[in-house]
């Protein structure tokens, strides 16, 4: 950060303010709210700096750091309890702040007052660039007349879906047009992905949870590309400078508020076509990062509160990223949810997905709390209580909370277990049947007493293998990420289908068609809410990259030639999905009960021999059916599913069994049948009759639905 020049004093010891030739007055002003605020007679500032020593408000212009005025704030004037704010008048319409902070130097004390801080609680920033665009300007936060939107223009109704009915859908804001395939007209921003909400309506998501979309610097970034040389740039983004600001460089302009109103236009489109926006908010560590780390805001206002330390004042880290945010201490959870609260209010987003949140779970020396204070704060809000709210239940250290992650019924999360067993009994691994029929359940094992709609079910994520190359792959191929291809996971439960990579040897390129069918078919026919990743619905590749976290280019980019190359694989997609949609059955509420009384139970398990289910330790395969009539809401009947999943390499044969309501069958998917065969429309399919052996082939996923 630029040194601020010191303030003028006049003789006589009284200073002197001046900005722009502009003689400025001082008042008391309000310690709230915190920010920056305007009145008939000025603006307000207010920011919280409990151990600091010294404060000063540093005004000055976009381009002109040399002519900033600093204003030094007496604490006996101008603090109240850890508040320190002021009132200034004859300020112009237009112009950038920030503050220097001195303190004390104990151990973890981070004061620096030659360094010129962001407003913690900034909503706007100067300094707005194209992407990878340097120019050296620093940010700073910027006041402006030109405020995003009219604030009592009328905003489409909110879509509400409800859980048991979403489609989710994780994309990244650039990644999704920057290819000169997208064909939109600002490719990899805000106003390109509009355009292709239309898309994604067809597609029939219900939800898209976007990769964070707060401002960082995708130049900060140390690493090069072995194998061009290239300098890489953080390409994910999770790495936050400002938790209340959107990405400028997502925005067709960058400059001042125009990003707030481009978001806001976003969010209006999915509206428009009933879909939900979910961001994706990383309140878990900072781009100050470590020791070494730049200096941007938080760490010079109070270190001591804003991030873990231990006895000697070093960073804690739980997050493999140089910090962790200490979001359990009063102060911090406060201005966490205030950053909730202001994308709810001035951008009317759906809900939040929150990165690494079980470092939620952890005080402030990184113990576990069996009920952290964030979490009932962000639960109990009265502004949040309609937002979805999603947790990655695991942190960087070890805390894995799957199945225990402390928030309530609001609450979803992502399911890493039926991941890895999903991707695991496809590929074929021995002892996966009973893991299978769990995670097609729900996963009750873990979520007993909360229900199947707190399962995030995927099979695929931003982070890790995309669908096609989870079944190209046998290991990461992360050598362009300039790490040694030491970074990513290396626990894939990949299937390569033979051979490693690109190939043109047509059976296993079928193959590798088949399998991907049988996971986004598997996907679609569980309990819970399903989750695809951009671009697998036409089987995007990254090369067997699965870390692409700083992969600027094709690599991480959706190619949208491959809509048109596979499209009969999107067409598969679609048709999943409308079944899912079509079908209750599929969107339970609560848990299976497996009860009789008197009648068939709502889930029947099957083996090759109706009834006789094979859960040993050698059955790759397993088949199950639904009781139309035992929809878990009053009043809905649905048809009686059948479905078939044959993980072994060698057909089987298995006898079909009576629907539970005595209806006839219809085939309506067979993964192991061409296009458009594979998956066809309500009663297209041809009859299946009870008590044929219906001849499954290696490695195939057979779904019946009765007829009316």
């Amino acid at each position: 950060m630029t040194p601020a020049r010191p303030f003028e004093a006049t003789p006589g010891g009284q200073q002197a303010h001046w900005f722009r030739g502009r003689s400025l007055a001082l008042a008391r002003g309000r310690p709230l709210p915190l920010g920056v605020s305007r009145s008939p007679g000025g603006v307000n500032f207010a920011v919280i700096a409990r151990h600091a020593t010294a404060v000063w408000l540093v005004l000055s212009e976009d381009d002109d750091e040399a002519q900033a005025t600093e204003i030094l704030l007496d604490p006996l004037r101008y603090r109240t309890g850890d508040h320190w704010h002021v009132h200034v008048s004859g300020l112009p319409d237009d112009f950038c702040y920030g503050y220097r902070v001195d303190g004390p130097e104990g151990p973890g004390d981070r004061y620096d007052r030659r360094l010129v801080l962001l407003d913690p609680v900034a909503r706007v920033l100067s300094g707005g660039r194209p992407w990878a665009v340097p120019d050296g300007r620093p940010r700073r936060g910027l006041v402006t007349t030109a405020w995003p939107g009219d604030p009592n223009a009328s905003m489409p109704r909110l879509p509400q879906t409800p859980r048991e009915d979403s489609i989710l859908y994780e994309l990244h804001v650039r990644g999704f047009t920057a290819h000169a395939s997208s064909g939109v007209r600002s490719p990899g921003t805000y106003a390109g992905l509009i355009e292709k909400v239309p898309y994604l309506k067809e597609l029939g998501v219900t939800a898209v949870e976007l990769l964070p979309i707060h401002e960082f610097d995708e130049l900060d970034c140390p690493f090069v590309n072995p194998l061009n040389g290239e300098r890489l740039r953080d390409f994910w983004g999770y790495n936050t400078i400002a938790f209340r600001t959107p990405k400028a460089a997502y925005a067709s302009n960058p400059a001042g508020s125009a990003p707030w109103n481009e978001l806001r236009a976003l969010v209006r489109a999915f509206h428009d076509a009933r879909i939900e926006v979910v961001l994706d908010v990383v309140f878990n560590h900072t781009a100050e990062r470590g020791d070494d780390g730049p200096t941007y805001s938080f760490r010079g206002f109070d270190n001591r509160i804003f991030y873990m330390l231990d006895e000697q004042g070093r960073y804690l880290d739980f997050t493999g990223c140089g910090n962790t945010v200490n979001s359990n201490h009063p102060v911090v959870r406060a201005f966490l949810l205030s950053c909730l609260r202001d994308m709810v209010d001035e951008a009317e987003v759906d809900g939040f997905r929150f990165d690494l949140a079980s470092v939620f779970g952890r005080n402030r020396v990184g113990d576990i709390l069996v009920e952290p204070p964030v979490v009932e704060m962000i639960t109990e809000d009265t502004l949040l209580t309609s937002a979805k709210l999603v947790a990655e239940p695991w942190d960087a250290a070890g805390l894995y909370q799957v199945g225990s992650f402390p928030g309530g019924p609001q609450w979803s999360v992502w399911n890493g277990k039926y991941r890895d067993d999903v991707r695991r009994f496809w590929r074929g691994d021995a002892g996966m049947t009973s893991a299978l029929a769990t995670r097609l359940c729900g996963s009750d094992d873990l979520y007993h007493g909360r229900g199947p709609l707190h399962s995030i079910n995927f099979v695929t994520c931003h982070d890790g293998f995309t669908l096609a190359d989870l079944i190209a792959y046998d290991y990461k191929h992360n050598e362009a990420n300039g790490e040694g291809n030491h970074d990513g996971t290396d626990a894939n439960w990949s299937w390569n289908c033979g051979v490693e990579g690109p190939t043109d040897d047509p059976g296993v390129l079928r193959l590798r068609r088949r399998q991907a069918r049988n996971l986004i078919a598997t996907l679609m026919v569980s309990q819970g809410v399903p989750m695809l990743l951009a671009g697998d619905e036409f089987l995007r590749t990254q090369g067997g990259n699965n870390n692409a976290w700083c992969q600027d280019n094709a690599t991480a980019w959706v190619d949208w030639t491959l809509a048109d190359e596979n499209a009969d694989f999107l067409r598969f997609v679609r048709q999943l999905i409308i079944l899912r949609q079509r079908h209750p059955a599929l969107r339970r509420r609560t848990f299976f009960t497996g009860e009789f009384g008197g009648q068939p139970p709502d889930i029947i398990w099957h083996g090759v021999e109706p009834s006789q289910p094979d859960f040993s330790w050698d059955s790759r395969s397993l088949a199950f059916a639904l009781d139309g009539r035992r929809v878990d809401r009053p009043g809905i009947v649905d048809r009686d599913l059948y479905v078939v999943l044959n993980a072994y390499w060698e057909p089987l044969l298995f006898r079909v069994p009576g629907s539970p309501s005595g209806r006839p069958w219809r085939r309506a998917v067979d993964t192991a049948l061409p296009a458009p065969d594979d998956a066809v429309g309500l009663d297209e399919g041809p009859p299946v009759l009870a008590g044929e052996r219906y001849p499954m082939e290696p490695r195939s996923l057979l779904i019946l639905v009765s007829e009316e």
